[in-house]
């Protein structure tokens, strides 16, 4: 139990059981999707935790690629599951609603929620110049198969399919070099963005524990997405919001609560460095990183899926991108920089509200 209730979000693990008795009786669709969310808030927190404190075990070097890798476990075990069901637009409004949500809210709280405190809060501006343009390839992938959609549809679904494909296949390797820039050759940059469990406030797992954890965690995400995904459809029906909407702000901050607490926790101690490290970094490994890996994902289960956003997804991911590089260009952030990026979110997804289906 110690290694339970160290923040206020862990309370609402008391719904993963409440999801399951839902489940198994049948009930509301529209209460078994809410409380399935509840649910994986507190578990999505535990698997980052989980691994945090099993990096301490492992060395530096395995330790930040273990971070690299499963900081959006819980973002990809609903996309997948979401995907097995043949929910395509769910699942791509995941991914644009992931990265929305951490350049624009995350950052946006932990500016704003850090320059109240400080007057100004200095990071690495080396190290965001980096992400902002790692941010900007990973909006050119989605790019391009849109216009190639919208300009050459007539060359048949295949050749979009082959395309997307090709293009995950450019973005997983973008990651893969990003990482080797990072961890290896220019690691000296980023430095300052390194961290361990003292900045959670927390006295470090055992090796056994962690691992623990982190499967069970894992295991319950996975039930808990699969009882969300579905119950998403008739929840939506029920609440009046299209799959647009639920996938890329309900599902998405589903995902991402526990990166928001933890961003904002860090950015109140002034570790501005970390706290844009953490919004930043797990939008490029949405991007990067759970995008091709759901695009290799969807060949075994038989439908593949392709990376041709709506053009509204696309010019929001492009903006959001653009926004953040000129926020990160001075190296320095406010309170008034994090109320512009969360003002921007906030349109967006008002604009998102009333978004035909």
């Amino acid at each position: 139990m110690r290694y339970l209730f160290t923040s206020w979000l862990d309370f609402l693990l008391v719904f993963a059981p409440v999801t399951i008795a839902l489940e198994v009786l049948r009930a509301d669709p529209l209460m078994v999707f809410v409380a399935a969310g509840l649910a994986i808030i507190p578990l999505a927190g535990l698997l980052g935790r989980a691994t945090e404190h099993l990096t301490t075990h492992v060395g530096a070097g395995i330790g930040a690629l273990l971070n690299a890798s499963l900081g959006n476990a819980a973002e990809l075990i609903i996309a997948l599951v979401a995907l097995r069901e043949g929910l395509h637009d769910v699942v791509k409004a995941s991914l644009t609603g992931s990265i929305l949500g951490n350049i624009l809210l995350v950052l946006g709280i932990s500016m704003f929620a850090g320059g109240m405190k400080y007057e100004r809060q200095k990071f690495n501006q080396t190290a965001a110049g980096m992400g902002a343009s790692l941010l900007l390839l990973a909006a050119v992938g989605l790019i391009i198969p849109a216009l190639f959609h919208f300009t050459a549809a007539d060359r048949g679904v295949a050749i979009e399919r082959e395309l997307s494909l090709t293009i995950a296949l450019v973005l997983f390797a973008m990651y893969i070099a990003s990482l080797l820039f990072s961890l290896k050759t220019h690691r000296h940059l980023f430095a300052g963005e390194g961290h361990d469990v003292s900045d959670l406030g927390e006295q470090p797992w055992t090796r056994g524990a962690s691992i623990i954890v982190l499967t069970i965690a894992t295991c319950l995400v996975a039930l808990m997405s699969e009882m969300l995904v579905g119950a998403m459809e008739p929840a939506a029906h029920r609440l009046g919001l299209t799959q647009v909407f639920v996938g890329v702000i309900l599902v998405a901050l589903v995902g991402n609560a526990a990166e928001h607490s933890t961003a904002v926790m860090v950015a109140l101690k002034n570790k501005m460095d970390l706290a844009y490290g953490i919004a930043v970094g797990s939008s490029l490994q949405i991007a990067l990183l759970v995008a091709p890996l759901l695009v290799f994902a969807s060949y075994l289960f038989g439908t593949p899926l392709d990376l041709i956003f709506t053009p509204f997804e696309v010019a929001a991911v492009t903006i959001s991108v653009l926004i953040v590089g000129f926020v990160a260009m001075d190296g320095e952030s406010h309170w008034m920089e994090g109320m512009m990026l969360v003002g921007v979110y906030l349109m967006l997804a008002i604009a998102f509200f009333f978004l035909p289906a």
